[in-house]
C-alpha cells in the first residue's frame, strides 16, 4: 500500500482591478520577459527570461524556472519548468469589470507534502499579493 505524502496546494492572490482593459493586461502577461517587473529586486536573484519562459532565485530559497503552457481568453497558465522543488502550474486570471478595468487574481497549484505547504503558503500568498500590485503599478 502506497502512502500518499504530496498533495495539491492552492494560493490564491487576492483579487484587484486595475486600471487596464483586459487585452492590455494579456499582452503583458504573455510575455514573460515582462514578470521581472513585478518581481522584488530585494529578494530576486539570477533572473532569466525568453517571451515563453523564465528562471530565478529567490534569495535564501530555491531556484524557480516557468514556461507558459497555455493560453485562453481569461487566463494564461504557466508550468513549472526545470529543476523547482516541486511541481507546480500558476494561473494569471483576469476579466473584465466596469469601465476599462479588469479584476485580476493569480492561483498557485502545487504537488507538496503537508510540512513544505506549512512552511511555504504564507509568503507564498504574500508573494501573489506583491505581484498582483506590482502590476497594478506598471505603465
Amino acid at each position: 500500500m502506497k502512502i500518499q505524502t504530496e498533495f495539491m496546494t492552492t494560493i490564491r492572490s487576492e483579487k484587484m482591478s486595475i486600471q487596464k482593459s483586459k487585452r492590455e493586461i494579456a499582452s503583458f502577461l504573455r510575455n514573460l520577459n515582462n514578470l521581472e517587473k513585478l518581481m522584488p529586486v530585494d529578494k530576486i536573484d539570477n533572473w532569466q527570461s525568453s517571451e515563453e519562459n523564465c528562471s530565478f532565485k529567490i534569495k535564501g530559497l530555491a531556484k524557480i524556472g516557468m514556461k507558459l503552457k497555455t493560453e485562453e481568453s481569461n487566463k494564461i497558465t504557466l508550468t513549472s519548468e526545470g529543476e523547482n522543488p516541486f511541481d507546480f502550474t500558476l494561473d494569471m486570471l483576469f476579466d473584465d469589470t466596469a469601465g476599462n478595468d479588469t479584476e485580476v487574481q493569480l492561483e498557485f497549484n502545487a504537488d507538496m507534502n503537508s510540512f513544505t505547504a506549512m512552511m511555504v503558503k504564507k509568503p507564498l500568498k504574500n508573494f501573489f499579493d506583491m505581484l498582483v500590485n506590482n502590476l497594478a503599478e506598471q505603465n
